[in-house]
């Protein structure tokens, strides 16, 4: 008789808890990161790589990472002849696909040779949001599990190639992958989406600081609580969390007024979102994404690449 069971790692502790409540069978590791954020080095199972993810989300969140909950969920990887398959439960969006292929870069390096499953939502039949995992009913959820996708070996290359890429010095290279095919469907739309996370060639402005400014140029906004409901159901492919976009909202803070009942964008913030100059100095959004620092390029639309940042240019 096989006594070998599923190994689960989920994208989240809501997702953890819906499939616990579904009773879908099986151990869980819930993968707690968000490696889309803060500078990265490839070995993730390494002394080096829990120090600068202690030292980033202490600075820029005010985050502990509890380290005896980091090495119990890995320590599940080391025991995993009580696996008879792993099953990878993320979402279409950046934020969930930065952390896949950081787990797949993982288990590849532990030589891990189990069959590897992939339940990734988005677009759903009859609907026209995306959604993720945790948004959809249990019979959709039920039905994304019975239908996951074997990925092959050259899914597993790809995903260690694009982060090892990812925690490299350019980021240029993730171009060709834009047009591969895989069994990451959403992979396109997510690394079109990184390149434009950087400060636009002629605003200065990063794909997310743009939205949030043509939000407020273009609703009535109550207040910072009631734009964050905005940005977080109208963001595309980033998926990011309410911390990582109230810390956006923070620096582009100087281009809108805030009064009782109402924030509205200002003529500074008129003039970013008509390029009027570059305005990448002024927002200041120095984080690292993986091995290269956000500031040290800037997304050129009529090149449809990164470029190097001239100091003082603008």
């Amino acid at each position: 008789m096989n006594t070998k069971k599923s190994l689960h790692i989920t994208n989240g502790n809501s997702l953890t808890d819906y499939l616990t409540e579904l009773d879908i069978q099986g151990d869980f590791i819930t993968w707690q990161e968000m490696l889309c954020e803060g500078p990265t080095i490839s070995n993730i199972d390494s002394e080096a790589f829990f120090d600068i993810r202690k030292s980033f989300f202490n600075t820029y969140y005010d985050i502990e990472i509890d380290r005896d909950e980091y090495d119990s969920e890995l320590e599940k990887l080391n025991n995993i002849e009580d696996y008879s398959e792993i099953v990878l439960w993320f979402e279409y969006d950046l934020f969930c696909h930065i952390n896949l292929i950081g787990v797949l870069s993982l288990l590849k390096s532990k030589r891990v040779e189990l069959p590897l499953y992939l339940v990734c939502s988005g677009r759903i039949e009859g609907e026209k949001d995306l959604k993720g995992l945790a948004e959809l009913t249990p019979e959709q959820l039920l039905e994304h599990y019975k239908q996951k996708a074997l990925l092959s070996a050259d899914d597993v290359d790809l995903a260690v190639t694009i982060w090892r890429i990812y925690c490299g010095k350019d980021h240029n290279l993730l171009r060709p992958y834009i047009t591969k095919n895989s069994s990451f469907k959403y992979l396109s739309n997510c690394l079109k989406a990184h390149l434009k996370r950087f400060p636009d060639s002629a605003s200065g402005l990063g794909s997310i600081e743009a939205n949030i400014l043509a939000i407020l140029r273009d609703n009535e906004v109550k207040s910072r609580h009631h734009l964050l409901g905005y940005i977080l159901n109208y963001q595309g492919y980033y998926g990011y969390g309410d911390l990582q976009l109230d810390r956006i909202i923070n620096k582009v803070s100087i281009f809108f007024d805030e009064n009782e009942g109402a924030i509205t964008l200002n003529r500074k913030g008129h003039e970013a979102l008509l390029s009027h100059y570059n305005v990448t100095s002024e927002v200041n959004n120095n984080l690292y994404y993986g091995g290269i620092q956000r500031l040290d390029y800037q997304f050129s639309k009529s090149e449809n690449k990164l470029i190097k940042t001239v100091i003082n240019a603008y």
